[in-house]
């Protein structure tokens, strides 16, 4: 019982931040300082990662329609950009999954710790508020999924691969390359939660294969556990990105970043000090 209530906090935990830029990777691990399952260290490093397939069903729920290639809803023309999108989509994902299938055992056994969470959380909290300093005066050149090259897919799709270092966020890094690269704040929103869908469930079976692979298995209690945690970050993403979406109409990331900072000094503060 006790596992169930802490994979609803987890569960809330994934589901708002993992579309906005300010790490679920590295907010899950924090929380896992606070909140230990009685589950072996395999199954939680699983269910931190398949948890976000929760999260990323939201997205497909919220865009069904604008994803459907073949929604009777649209035209010829429709069909065929819904076909350009999810192309550019995939054409963005090959970095992550080239680099990620060479490096992600490496950075599971080296990089998750406070001392890269807090570092990249810093970074990138104060690299929002210089690129949106940076921006202020600047028109973006890409105000449209529609215009966007596949080549300025493709270095999102770079940016992303930043995200395998714990702390850093995968929406925040490819929201910042984004920008950093010509796109509007829409755009670069929208097209990171699109990025998400094949990177997630590619990570999350990717995930569960190794687990069974090494023998895992799935009790009872640890499928409840697993479902719970799934369903919760759906209903809890889905609001975070319909939150996010109206945020960015009228407002910039810096206060993102200044989250950031804020969280990696009191990562330094406790893990450097309190906890010893």
């Amino acid at each position: 019982m006790f596992d169930i209530i802490k994979a609803v906090i987890l569960g809330i935990v994934e589901g708002i931040t993992e579309f906005l830029p300010i790490s679920s990777t590295g907010h899950l691990i924090l929380a896992d300082e606070f909140i230990q399952m009685r589950q072996s260290t395999q199954f939680t490093d699983m269910f931190n990662v398949v948890i976000q397939l929760g999260a990323i069903l939201a997205v497909v729920v919220i865009y069904f329609n604008k994803l459907n290639p073949l929604s009777t809803k649209k035209n010829a023309i429709e069909k065929h950009d819904t076909w350009l999108l999810w192309l550019k989509v995939l054409v963005a994902v090959i970095p992550s999954v080239i680099i990620g299938l060479l490096l992600n055992d490496w950075m599971d056994a080296h990089l998750m710790n406070w001392q890269v969470v807090a570092a990249t959380l810093l970074i990138y909290g104060v690299l929002f508020i210089v690129i949106e300093n940076r921006n202020e005066k600047r028109t973006p050149h890409f105000t449209s999924l529609n215009n966007l090259p596949y080549q300025t897919a493709f270095i999102i799709g770079a940016f992303q691969v930043l995200s395998l270092i714990p702390g850093t966020s995968r929406s925040g890094a490819t929201i910042l390359g984004a920008i950093l690269i010509g796109t509007s704040r829409f755009v670069a929103t929208e097209f990171s939660f699109f990025l998400a869908i094949p990177t997630m469930f590619g990570a999350s079976f990717l995930k569960i294969f190794k687990y069974f692979s090494h023998g895992g298995a799935f009790t009872g209690t640890q499928t409840m556990v697993l479902i719970t945690g799934t369903v919760v970050s759906f209903i809890v993403a889905y609001l975070s990105i319909r939150f996010l979406l109206n945020y960015i109409k009228n407002n910039d990331f810096k206060a993102f970043g200044w989250y950031r900072i804020v969280l990696s000094i009191f990562v330094i503060a406790y893990f450097g000090f309190l906890a010893k």
